[in-house]
């Protein structure tokens, strides 16, 4: 077999498990609620994660810039503006600009929901009148990630790894 010589300047493949055994690797986003970083990309302003719930009711109502996916690993949840459900093995497509309300569904026997997400843009949070209340975007998480690493012992600088 020939050698595959690789170009220079790629950054190297981001290979991980996705649910970590270690617990200080959930950043903390809300009261029973942490988000998983897999991959942060500057070069586009997205990023891919888990978001993990353990508590039942509405989260957040916010509107996305750009589209966003969405793969359900545990649990469910729903949008307030939707008649459907995601359970466990459900895919979502969210368009540009929806404007959405999280809602997370209680499930016999599961504890918690844990979804893969891929946020393009930024989450601009909205209050009952529509009104911007705050933003996240690449460059927020990764701060987020950031003083939580430091605080827990991980390191700031474990979120580099997901950079790109």
């Amino acid at each position: 077999m020939t050698p595959i010589t690789q170009h220079p300047g790629i950054r190297a493949e981001i290979a991980v498990t996705a649910i970590p055994e270690d617990e200080r690797v959930w950043v903390p986003q809300a009261p029973d609620v942490w988000f998983r970083p897999l991959l942060m990309n500057t070069v586009t302003g997205s990023w891919c994660n888990l978001l993990r719930v353990r508590k039942s009711g509405v989260l957040s109502r916010h509107i996305h810039p750009s589209w966003v996916t969405g793969y359900v690993i545990k649990g469910a949840w729903r949008y307030l503006e939707h008649d459907w459900v995601a359970k466990a093995g459900s895919f979502v497509y969210e368009p540009p600009g929806e404007i959405h309300t999280l809602v997370v569904d209680e499930v016999v026997g599961e504890p918690e929901m844990i979804t893969q997400f891929n946020i393009h843009g930024a989450m601009i949070y909205l209050d009952d009148q529509g009104q911007t209340t705050g933003y996240e975007d690449v460059f927020t998480k990764i701060e987020m990630c950031r003083k939580h690493y430091a605080a827990v012992g991980l390191g700031a600088e474990y979120i580099d790894q997901f950079i790109r």
